[in-house]
């Protein structure tokens, strides 16, 4: 989880290839709407997260129906959007990709392609960030390599 420019697709994939686990990148599950919405600069509300997030629950589910491991990358802002996302896992383990404001808008502004744009947006979800404790997610910070943030996450829940 974590702010877009955060490296949460980069990293998720990594730790789903590190762990042999399926991987789900949740930007792949926005609504159309939310999308239009997103790509006009219109920062998302609780309102458009709420199927979303049932949907990535449901993945959860799923997966753990039939004995198999899923990695989700979320943005997963707001400790009711994890709770929600627990719904469908109840022994998530997050980690928490975290980082400055500088290099964070750095990061989107080299990213190509991509319908999350602008500062203001960004903005946006610091604004609404949560940052999660250490009873809910462990913390990364996004200057160490995506290597260097898988072994320490993998490190750490084994422990």
């Amino acid at each position: 989880m974590g702010v877009s420019g955060s490296g949460k697709s980069h990293v998720g994939k990594r730790l789903a290839e590190t762990i042999g686990a399926d991987f789900i990148d949740a930007d792949d599950h926005h609504s159309a709407s939310s999308i239009a919405k997103m790509s006009r600069g219109e920062p998302l509300n609780d309102g458009d997260r709420e199927g979303w997030l049932e949907t990535l629950a449901g993945f959860f589910r799923d997966h753990a129906r039939q004995g198999r491991s899923l990695v989700i990358v979320c943005s997963a802002l707001k400790r009711r959007y994890r709770d929600q996302l627990r719904t469908g896992a109840p022994a998530l383990r997050i980690l928490y990709l975290h980082g400055s404001r500088e290099l964070l808008l750095a990061r989107l502004r080299a990213r190509q392609g991509h319908f999350f744009q602008g500062d203001h947006m960004l903005d946006s979800q610091l604004r609404d960030l949560e940052p999660p404790g250490d009873d809910e997610a462990i913390r990364m910070d996004i200057s160490l390599s995506p290597e260097e943030i898988v072994s320490a996450f993998i490190e750490q829940i084994d422990a």
